[in-house]
């Protein structure tokens, strides 16, 4: 076998016989903050402009959910708890329900493709759109938590809770909606469980648990968010126990966690094929 000629090799150089010209070195990978950053960027926009309209439903329903239980619960435990589960059914519809349906719409057009493309880590994908859609429940949540205390009486001192329920409850619940939407083999089906999750939400979440047999309750406590309503009804008492409200948020970002983790190996499954 005969050298390769020079003018094929960079520098000029002959190689030398039975050697294989070097590979082109690639360049560096992504790093996984800044594509985090700027995957959350461009899905925010994205959302303001598309999910609007979609985020004033959501609001709307839940203080039409809290006009309704006025005239069924008169206050005390229930009426906090009735305004704790509202303020987080925001939280439910978009993060969960929504990012169901957008993942799912996503895998079935094949835009999971043009991602798959891009030097992104797979969980920058994830927790960039996640972290986006959880985002843009805040003024929604906000806005149902301050009329709910409004028309049930009760302090708006803690309402900084918020602050944490919010991000923590909506990490839980869009790494659940963005696995169901990534694990679904249809995007119909995506829909299908992002609206029963959120019918979870509603129906676990807002009611009253003392009103609830006790399977029902056992249910209640498999759902995320579940916990960030625990976590915002104990602020509303005169003296609230700030240990079990801290061990709520705890769960409800422990759970957001394992979620995310798996959205995360689902979007990997889903890219793959």
């Amino acid at each position: 076998m005969s050298a390769v000629p020079a003018d094929v090799l960079p520098g000029g150089a002959p190689a030398a016989e039975g050697t294989a010209p070097e590979a082109a070195e690639l360049g560096p990978r992504a790093r996984m903050w800044p594509s985090l950053a700027a995957v959350y960027r461009a899905q925010l926009s994205r959302a303001r402009v598309a999910r609007i309209p979609l985020l004033f439903v959501a609001t709307f329903q839940s203080v039409g959910i809290m006009i309704l239980m006025r005239g069924v619960v008169d206050g005390g435990g229930e009426a906090q708890a009735v305004v704790a589960g509202s303020a987080v059914l925001v939280v439910a519809f978009v993060a969960l329900n929504l990012l169901a349906q957008y993942f799912g719409q996503l895998r079935a057009s094949g835009g999971l493709d043009h991602y798959a493309t891009l030097p992104v880590p797979p969980a920058a994908v994830v927790l960039g759109t996640a972290g986006a859609y959880a985002s843009f429940t805040a003024p929604g949540t906000a806005v149902t938590a301050v009329f709910g205390c409004a028309l049930f009486g009760l302090p708006l001192a803690h309402l900084w809770i918020l602050i944490a329920v919010i991000p923590l409850a909506g990490a839980a619940l869009a790494g659940l909606g963005a696995a169901l939407g990534l694990l679904a083999p249809r995007p119909e089906l995506a829909t299908l469980l992002g609206q029963l999750g959120m019918s979870a939400a509603l129906l676990l979440g807002v009611l009253p648990p003392e009103r609830m047999p006790e399977a029902v309750r056992l249910a209640r406590d498999l759902l995320p968010s579940t916990y960030g309503v625990e976590a915002f009804a104990r602020t509303f008492g005169p003296d609230p126990d700030w240990a079990r409200v801290l061990g709520d948020l705890a769960v409800c970002g422990g759970v957001g966690v394992i979620s995310l983790a798996v959205a995360t190996w689902a979007y990997r499954r889903a890219a793959v094929r």
